[in-house]
């Protein structure tokens, strides 16, 4: 079940793995776009975007939330941590992964769409994916701006919910639609990054 595409779209919704097969299949498997977004932290973005596609591959081919459900843990986790892995800490990724498909498979018959598919209300898009395993408060609110940004998905109150993320500037993987944007979400994080750091920095204090 696609997520739901943008019109008039000639390319990938989110090209930001560089390679145009895991692109469209963050676009065409909800279950992807949320592995993806579950491995997005302490790596390079398009390698966190990317897990989705290696583990597919690894999987025989399909993605499927409840058969990973049904996989033993540490089956999933060796196929996560087969090399190339597809993660810094593909073990620990991949106890996440298994935990989010049980929890796909327990409430929502194995369909990630559901968890947004007919949601009217932003909070509680954003409570259930809060639920999510490895979901935190920011993962949740950038996937919110993810499903509005990037597929017109837009329940009532969606940009307070996600916010900041739902403005214009380039903060996260919502924001990219090209190769020019994601190098503008990467040059405001770093941006960011060298801000918080001054801050962070002691004040010399003057020579006596």
């Amino acid at each position: 079940m696609p997520v739901g595409r943008l019109a008039a779209m000639d390319g990938p919704t989110i090209p930001i793995t560089g390679d145009d097969t895991a692109d469209r299949l963050l676009e065409e498997q909800p279950l992807a776009l949320l592995i993806g977004m579950l491995l997005d932290q302490q790596v390079p973005v398009e390698w966190a975007f990317r897990g989705p596609s290696t583990l597919r591959d690894r999987l025989g081919g399909t993605l499927d939330a409840r058969a990973i459900a049904a996989m033993s843990e540490d089956d999933l986790v060796a196929a996560c941590c087969e090399k190339p892995a597809i993660h810094r800490y593909p073990a620990a990724m991949g106890r996440r992964i298994h935990g989010l498909c049980q929890l796909l498979a327990e409430r929502y018959d194995g369909d990630a769409a559901r968890i947004w598919t007919g949601v009217d209300d932003a909070p509680e898009l954003y409570r259930r994916l809060r639920e999510l395993p490895g979901y935190g408060d920011e993962k949740a609110r950038i996937f919110t701006a993810i499903l509005g940004k990037r597929f017109d998905v837009r329940p009532t109150g969606w940009a307070e919910v996600c916010a900041p993320f739902s403005d214009g500037e380039p903060r996260s993987v919502a924001d990219v639609d090209s190769e020019e944007s994601l190098l503008r979400v990467r040059q405001w994080k770093q941006m960011m990054k060298a801000s918080k750091k001054a801050k962070s920095d002691p004040v010399p204090s003057t020579a006596r």
